[in-house]
């Protein structure tokens, strides 16, 4: 594990606040018109997915299902089927049922308040908190990958942030953050955007960092990470490809398929019958009674 600085460095609000507000992207779930719902169901795609792919299909969810009720009265094989090649298409049927709730319980209006929106179903606590920051203007911690590494290198003097570590994380961002609402959700935003577009992993752009002059990892001279291998996420080859594959062939066919059209895109059947049952188990296909296979309901 990296050995962070002992001299910590400083994240000045004013100065980070009006960078962004100089040069922040301006991606459409952040104009000033988008409800909670938009920015929930950016939330929920940019998981684990780059802004590029999402930013088109975030635009189209939202003209086809404007409010959690439009999406909620659609069939899950709608939802599957329009959440494309984002992957991780669980996320979707979590979407899909978040939405029911809210539309139930909430009149139609996604909740500002994080406790309330980690009872919705499948809203983690980084979703609840993103939510309540970029929706609503509430001071509340928000923390990623790229939140994290900011941290670490501008407070701690560190290459990288290391194995996470949710209560040190949530506190060391938390520390940052100004007392006031507004601008404590608008720094939540700009740090994001700083490790996304300037502190990034490989390449940082440190002549465009706004706090340089203040960061420890800068006055230790950028020590380079120092902890443990980290691991490369392949995609090739894994389940994740073959699920991916086999939702396909549904997402492109209407109504149920044979096993012989499933079994057609993938030769290694072992791993392919692995995946097949787990697109069953998690819902994501059934099987209807003559042995085809069917997106949630679409038989």
């Amino acid at each position: 594990m990296e050995t962070r600085n002992t001299t910590a460095g400083t994240v000045n609000p004013t100065e980070l606040i009006e960078w962004f507000d100089a040069t922040a992207r301006p991606l459409p779930w952040r104009a000033p018109d988008v409800t909670g719902w938009g920015v929930l169901v950016s939330e929920t795609m940019l998981q684990q997915t780059p802004v590029a792919r999402v930013q088109p299909i975030w635009e189209e969810w939202m003209a086809r299902w404007p409010r959690p009720s439009d999406l909620a009265a659609a069939s899950q094989a709608e939802v599957l089927r329009a959440w494309g090649k984002l992957g991780y298409p669980r996320r979707a049927l979590r979407l899909h049922q978040a939405a029911a709730t809210i539309a139930a319980d909430h009149g139609d209006v996604v909740p500002a308040d994080v406790d309330t929106l980690l009872a919705l179903p499948g809203i983690g606590a980084y979703t609840a908190r993103a939510v309540a920051a970029f929706a609503y203007g509430r001071r509340a911690p928000v923390v990623d990958t790229n939140v994290r590494r900011v941290v670490a290198r501008a407070v701690h003097g560190a290459g990288d942030a290391g194995p996470p570590s949710t209560n040190r994380d949530l506190a060391d961002v938390d520390a940052l953050l100004p007392t006031a609402d507004a601008e404590a959700a608008r720094m939540s935003a700009a740090l994001m955007e700083l490790g996304q577009v300037v502190c990034t992993v490989r390449s940082p752009v440190c002549d465009r960092c706004p706090i340089a002059h203040d960061c420890a990892w800068q006055h230790a001279g950028r020590p380079a990470y120092a902890g443990p291998p980290k691991k490369v996420q392949k995609f090739a080859g894994t389940d994740r490809q073959v699920r991916g594959k086999l939702l396909d062939v549904l997402r492109g066919t209407e109504g149920p398929v044979t096993r012989e059209q499933l079994d057609a895109v993938w030769s290694d059947a072992g791993q392919r019958d692995r995946c097949l049952d787990s697109l069953l188990v998690d819902g994501l296909l059934e099987q209807t009674d003559d042995g085809r296979f069917a997106l949630p309901g679409e038989h």
